[in-house]
């Protein structure tokens, strides 16, 4: 737990590894393009006008640095619960333009791809928060957008669709597989390898060949930068331990990043455990999954004998993912980080408790994380600090709740 990544911002190495993990597992036709972008993100790292360019409109247009909430009636409920715990605190991504962090990421990649005289800009979308983002950052430089997404996402996710498309997004509707995020990322990496030319595919997770896992990572890391400071601030020291809901992982690793050098912050992702981890209806990747190829890149994947994925399963769209980016594999391997998991059942419970507790309608991506919070605030002890990331709100999510709990609206 108390490991240290070595050299930590050296990873990824050049061929973009995370120890075993990452890489480049591509077709021939689709490596130039992303040996291209790899290129043209380095010179972007490089270049101090292109980060004033995105810390503007990461001020202005998506309203940063997000608050950090002492979740007084939640730490005092857990208290109860639990005996003395330590407080909570509220990392408030849920608040950023278009309701959760991935507009972070969309932003960096949005001025990246212009910055390559792209015009067609393609993504994948599972609860449909990264879609909306993608739509978003289109919207507001006038770019063609097309957005991948599980049919049944597109179900379960229906205001995140009509919100991409008032945006004026193309949502194109996958029925392959179960429908959902690990087919829309099929459909988008087919559409990428056939519309070479004029076309950008903007991953939402930390996930994909190198170099989305630490390109994505990069610009999420805005959340734990800021965190970081805030904790300062507000606390005089660091957090005892930095919680987040993990699908691909790129809200828990915007959080996480900053911290990975600082031995005493305990780090923890919360996997989707569906129906159980004694059963296939789960998305625990780490803890149910093995080492396997998927998407271009080496992870933990949920597989059967014969290394064919296997499908994810969660009540949240946004983690049925059935991998993990790599940075999330390393960090378990070395033991720098720790993960976990919560089941649907518990997810709801955490949703409706935020929800009346504090006045915070939770995405039910955080509400995986909510659901562990109390146990994690019990064992740092009183008087210590948690800081779980609320990465989402949960405006998509009230029609799939009411379903679940069998309320008609």
């Amino acid at each position: 737990m108390n490991a240290i990544l070595p050299n930590q911002y050296a990873m990824p190495d050049a061929e973009g590894r995370f120890g075993p993990y990452g890489g480049r597992f591509v077709a021939e036709t689709l490596m130039p393009l992303v040996l291209e972008l790899n290129q043209a993100y380095e010179r972007c790292k490089a270049d101090p006008t292109f980060q004033a360019e995105l810390d503007d409109y990461l001020t202005h247009y998506v309203g940063r640095p997000s608050p950090l909430y002492f979740a007084e009636r939640l730490t005092a409920h857990m208290s109860e619960q639990h005996g003395g715990v330590a407080n909570i605190w509220f990392k408030r991504d849920e608040l950023n333009h278009t309701g959760a962090h991935k507009i972070n990421n969309c932003m960096g990649q949005i001025l990246l791809a212009m910055r390559m005289g792209k015009k067609r800009i393609i993504a994948e979308t599972g609860a449909g928060q990264h879609g909306v983002a993608t739509a978003t950052v289109c919207a507001r430089f006038g770019l063609q957008c097309v957005v991948y997404m599980g049919a049944a996402d597109v179900q379960r996710q229906s205001p995140n669709v009509f919100r991409m498309k008032l945006l004026g997004a193309e949502v194109v509707p996958v029925t392959s597989g179960r429908g959902t995020l690990k087919d829309a990322m099929n459909e988008a990496m087919r559409d990428w390898v056939t519309n070479v030319e004029d076309t950008y595919y903007l991953i939402g997770t930390a996930a994909g060949p190198h170099p989305y896992p630490a390109m994505v990572r990069d610009f999420q890391s805005v959340i734990g930068k800021e965190t970081k400071a805030q904790m300062l601030a507000r606390r005089g020291k660091l957090p005892d331990a930095c919680v987040a809901a993990i699908g691909g992982g790129s809200n828990a690793i915007g959080l996480f990043h900053p911290f990975i050098e600082d031995a005493g912050v305990r780090l923890i992702g919360i996997e989707a455990a569906g129906r159980g981890l004694d059963g296939p209806d789960h998305a625990a990747s780490l803890q149910g999954g093995r080492p396997g190829v998927l998407h271009g890149n080496r992870t933990y994947l949920l597989q059967d004998d014969d290394g064919q994925i296997l499908e994810g399963h969660s009540i949240s769209a946004g983690l049925d993912y059935p991998g993990i980016g790599p940075e999330h594999a390393w960090l378990k391997d070395m033991g720098r980080a720790e993960y976990r998991a919560a089941t649907d059942m518990e997810a709801l419970e955490a949703f409706q408790l935020c929800s009346k507790l504090e006045g915070i309608i939770p995405a039910l991506e955080p509400a995986h994380a909510l659901a562990r919070i109390g146990e994690i605030a019990a064992e740092v002890g009183k008087g210590g600090d948690v800081v779980l990331n609320m990465c989402g709100r949960g405006d998509k999510d009230i029609f799939a709740v009411a379903q679940h709990l069998g309320v008609e609206l």
